[in-house]
């Protein structure tokens, strides 16, 4: 097993989030002489600042209790698997009392109007086939589902985002 410089002074950068950082500190960096390092991984720096959230603060705390013990149908929970090297897609929504799985073919096009389009499409034939109510949906803060405004409206059904 070889480890690299640069996984050494990651593993040095990343890991002084608590007291190691305080104890390293450097004045120069150790072979250019600059005052400190910039990471080359992507995973290693401070998470970027977001600007305004898009997910207007329909965060799960604010989803009603009955939705968390499961004991009332009509709490759902969706979510987007993205296949292999991004050539096909599929939105989920399961019902969290009965585990019923509602499945919405999405293709190459999995951007927020397309998961839009066909979360609608697969809640008015569940309606038309079925006598069952949506009261909620739950979803991560992926950005496929960022026109969730637009289908809380045009289905009247809350949506809230996991934390």
């Amino acid at each position: 097993m070889t480890i690299s410089h640069e996984s050494i002074y990651q593993a040095l950068y990343v890991q002084g989030v608590g007291s190691l950082r305080k104890e390293l500190v450097f004045e120069k960096s150790c072979r250019t002489t600059r005052p400190g390092r910039k990471p080359r991984s992507l995973l290693a720096g401070v998470p970027k600042p977001r600007g305004k959230r898009w997910t207007h603060d329909a965060n799960i705390s604010l989803r009603p209790a009955e939705a968390n013990d499961r004991a009332v149908p009509g709490h759902w929970e969706g979510d987007l698997i993205i296949g292999a090297d991004g050539t096909s897609a599929l939105a989920t929504l399961v019902e969290r009392r009965s585990r019923f799985v509602l499945l919405g073919r999405l293709g190459t096009d999995h951007t927020a109007a397309s998961v839009n389009e066909v979360m609608v499409r697969m809640i008015r034939r569940l309606k038309e086939s079925m006598d069952t109510t949506m009261s909620t949906l739950t979803w991560d803060q992926g950005v496929e589902f960022a026109k969730h405004t637009e289908f809380s409206v045009a289905e009247n059904i809350q949506v809230f985002f996991a934390d």
